[in-house]
């Protein structure tokens, strides 16, 4: 089994995130993250009795922070935050969400900043290692405060309450907590606030869609040399030459990535069926359209993983100079506009791949018309392109930046806020139209190179063709074409995608 350590100090990057959350793993947190934790958590339980207001740990939250709690409530004050903020609505989040929730959490509390008691960071280091997974509604987050109302939710079984998805089936936490001898937790001090403030959940998600991008940025431009052999183009558009005092270095990497895939060992050059003087921008301008987007993917992926190694919380403890800190590490503007920008990214790569389908659709380079042999009597793949054009269309509308809002809260107090919850579910959105539009892409290119019986493919893209023609054949006369794209896409998904998703640490992924 492999086991993750948390130190106090290591960055973490995306590879070690996804492997991390696998199930299986076993995560851990070191001997140093676990005295910095306890040790904070001491001094700012002396502290919650103290005669000084400390925002959140003896005053209530938000427009009531200059409200000092009763002598002796303090510790119903952590109860009664979560209790009352666990107001989410909508779909359950995905366990890959949940895992990653837990994870990026123990990330935040590992400094020992935060003030939370080792015993409620020992529950989430054991939650994630025996799959115990809180149900997590994904709607009620406005990405500043915190995530407040999704982790409110994954705090919820600490203390009893709420549901599991435990073993395959959700069920009562209390139930799962008995069965497993944990008992429920009595909150300290900063437990509750520790436990719901932050950027934990838009980032677990960005984090989560962000491994799928990388992945899918390359098999984008391996679809692409697919669909470019099948409609017989040149490869002067991404010769080595041409983009060598290219100023952007992804443009590059697509255009290396292009002779890869297309210049394998079949033949130094790429020959042209139907030779023309220059292919239209959707074929031509790959390097230019892919690098773009893999240039701003990776900016985006910097961004996302700096806000993992933030300490996303308010205040912050710092008990060797005994002093708290107040601050807005709980805002996710960084999070919420790193996803709009992924969204644009994403969706162009989508967009790009549709106009590839149509020109493959068109009728031109010999092509016969919609891919079939007997036009007319059959409509061949015309309509698969509708389908894609719709799937692009909900992507551009989709692109539309959530960050650019805010809808104040909290009686004023909060008055800005990211809306990073939107911006992370409708990229997730996308990132779906994605995967189904460029299965439309492999579908239709792949038809039409079974009807050119002289084209050679490279190597790579020919073994790819024959394996998925044990999946999906042929399209000899009309049939239905739904279960050929669900099945082409979990061939892209299965077989594609995973060979040339390369080190997710390296640059070769983005």
């Amino acid at each position: 089994m492999a086991t993750y350590v948390i130190e106090p100090d290591d960055r973490w990057d995306l590879a070690d995130l996804l492997r991390a959350t696998e199930p299986g793993v076993e995560v851990r947190l070191s001997e140093q993250s676990r005295a910095a934790i306890a040790r904070t958590s001491d001094w700012v339980e002396g502290l919650s009795t103290g005669t000084d207001l400390v925002y959140g740990v003896n005053t209530g939250f938000g427009a009531l922070a200059d409200v000092r709690v009763r002598a002796g409530d303090e510790h119903e004050l952590q109860l009664r935050h979560i209790l009352s903020h666990a107001c989410g609505v909508g779909d359950a989040s995905p366990p890959a969400v949940v895992r990653m929730m837990l994870l990026i959490k123990l990330l935040t509390f590992r400094t020992g900043q935060t003030g939370v008691s080792l015993a409620v960071a020992d529950r989430l280091v054991d939650m994630l290692n025996h799959g115990v997974h809180p149900v997590v509604p994904e709607r009620g987050t406005v990405g500043a405060s915190g995530d407040l109302s999704p982790l409110a939710h994954l705090s919820l079984p600490l203390i009893g309450r709420g549901s599991v998805e435990y073993g395959g089936e959700v069920r009562d936490s209390a139930d799962v907590l008995r069965e497993l001898g944990w008992p429920s937790l009595r909150l300290t001090a900063k437990d509750g606030l520790a436990l719901t403030n932050g950027t934990q959940y838009i980032t677990s998600v960005a984090v989560v869609e962000l491994g799928r991008i990388v992945a899918l940025a390359e098999t984008a431009d391996l679809v692409a040399a697919m669909s470019l052999q099948a409609f017989s183009c040149a490869d002067r558009f991404f010769h080595e030459r041409y983009h060598r005092r290219s100023g952007n270095a992804w443009r590059r990497v697509v255009a290396e990535s292009l002779r890869e895939h297309t210049l394998d060992g079949n033949h130094a050059s790429l020959p042209t069926a139907v030779p023309s003087m220059q292919d239209p921008y959707s074929f031509r301008c790959i390097p230019q359209v892919h690098g773009a987007a893999r240039e701003h993917i990776s900016f985006a992926r910097s961004s996302i993983l700096n806000e993992v190694d933030t300490v996303a919380d308010n205040p912050l403890f710092f008990p060797d100079d005994e002093i708290a800190l107040f601050g807005g590490n709980l805002h996710g503007e960084s999070v919420a506009i790193s996803a709009d920008l992924l969204a644009i990214a994403v969706s162009e790569l989508g967009s790009i791949s549709e106009r590839r389908t149509y020109q493959l659709l068109s009728g031109r380079r010999g092509l016969p018309d919609f891919l079939t042999a007997d036009p007319g009597v059959n409509s061949g793949l015309m309509i698969v392109q509708y389908t894609s054009a719709a799937l692009v269309n909900e992507m551009k509308t989709l692109c539309h930046p959530a960050s650019v809002d805010s809808i104040p809260t909290c009686q004023l107090q909060e008055d800005h806020v990211s809306m990073g919850g939107t911006s992370v579910l409708k990229l997730r959105r996308i990132v779906d139209n994605l995967e189904t539009v460029l299965a439309i892409e492999w579908l239709t290119a792949c038809q039409a190179v079974d009807l050119r019986e002289d084209l050679v493919l490279s190597a790579r893209c020919r073994a790819l063709h024959h394996a998925y023609r044990e999946v999906v054949g042929h399209l000899a006369e009309d049939r239905v074409l739904s279960d050929d794209i669900v099945r082409t896409a979990g061939f892209i998904r299965d077989v594609v995608t995973r060979p040339v998703d390369r080190d997710l640490a390296g640059q070769g992924a983005l």
